[in-house]
């Protein structure tokens, strides 16, 4: 086990307040029912984000409350990590935007796109920098508003995505040791990460880009939207969140007994049970807020590692699994000492 270079020194989350419930979608005029998408998500509401709130507004937020749980002021702050698949526009980087409502003005912000593993990719990102002497304190945030992006048309797709994000502070592990063992370390144990880009096509937004711009026909087609061969896609989620998961559990030479909880993307509930099995971890020590906030792409990990540190699942000493698998397709893993 290595010995880590960054810890994890608070957490936040910022969700719109506004719920749509499964029973919501027929205001909507989307032909589905509670019973249909319960029984093959698990998922019975989700946020939504009001008018006016922006990817920068909840990204901010959530970035502000773990600055303020980390005891980190905006000016400590060296880096500034946004991913996110949402970005409230191409150019400049939301991150920016970001850095501006926080008041982080000596940081290096720039946005990140990984699609669902973003925030894992973040963290990951965060730890080389801190590990590499480039910064001391790095704010990672995955924040999405996944209800611009999704055809409301599409029963498929629709019912599954919410709005939210969720963000974490990281600082140098200096003296990040556990007050009553210090001979073991809190922080960053591993990670992992990985993509296969022949697979892009199964999980993408087809139009809006620099190859097919906006224009009457990508309106038309609605291809600026999520599209998604949903079987396709489960399958290799399952597949490729247990090699995930295996990788992280190598890399830090523990295994599914050792973990204290896991915190998986949060997609589907059979794809988290199906990557729980694989890892030896039972259910009772898997975080599930799915039920509750459906599929917030890149802010799901942090929105759930948030709660089960504001709920006492996670504490002093936990030892903590994070997976993710997302579109690209991506997927990453991380295990953290807190």
């Amino acid at each position: 086990m290595k010995r880590p270079s960054a810890y994890v020194a608070g957490t936040g989350r910022g969700v719109p307040a506004t719920v749509l419930t499964n029973h919501d979608f027929g205001t909507r005029g989307v032909e589905t029912s509670h019973e249909w998408i319960v029984e093959r998500t698990g998922i019975h509401e989700r946020r939504i984000a009001a008018q006016g709130e922006s990817t920068c507004s909840m990204a901010s937020e959530a970035g502000r409350r773990a600055m303020a749980k980390a005891g980190v002021q905006p000016g400590e702050v060296d880096a500034l990590i946004l991913s996110t698949a949402t970005p409230d526009r191409l150019l400049p980087a939301t991150a920016v935007d970001v850095q501006a409502t926080l008041g982080a003005t000596r940081a290096a912000a720039f946005d990140l796109s990984a699609a669902c593993s973003g925030w894992l990719y973040g963290l990951t990102l965060g730890e080389g920098l801190i590990a590499a002497g480039s910064a001391e304190t790095v704010l990672v945030i995955g924040a999405e508003k996944m209800s611009a992006i999704i055809d409301w048309q599409d029963r498929a797709t629709c019912v599954l995505f919410g709005d939210g994000a969720g963000a974490a502070v990281l600082k140098r592990s200096n003296t990040a040791r556990r007050i009553h063992d210090p001979k073991e370390p809190r922080g960053i144990l591993s990670s992992f990460m990985r993509s296969d880009g022949a697979l892009a096509e199964l999980l993408w937004r087809p139009g809006g880009g620099a190859t097919t711009p906006f224009s009457e026909q990508v309106l038309a087609d609605r291809s600026q939207f999520v599209k998604m061969a949903g079987r396709e896609v489960f399958k290799h989620a399952v597949r490729s969140m247990s090699e995930a998961a295996d990788r992280a559990l190598d890399g830090a030479r523990l295994t599914g007994a050792d973990i204290d909880l896991m915190i998986p993307h949060q997609a589907n509930v059979r794809i988290i049970e199906a990557t729980a099995k694989h890892a030896n971890v039972p259910m009772d020590k898997v975080y599930v807020n799915v039920d509750r906030f459906g599929n917030t792409s890149s802010a799901s990990i942090g929105i759930a590692l948030d709660e089960a540190i504001q709920t006492g699942r996670v504490k002093e000493g936990s030892t903590v699994l994070l997976v993710a698998f997302g579109a690209g397709f991506t997927w990453a893993s991380m295990i953290v000492r807190f």
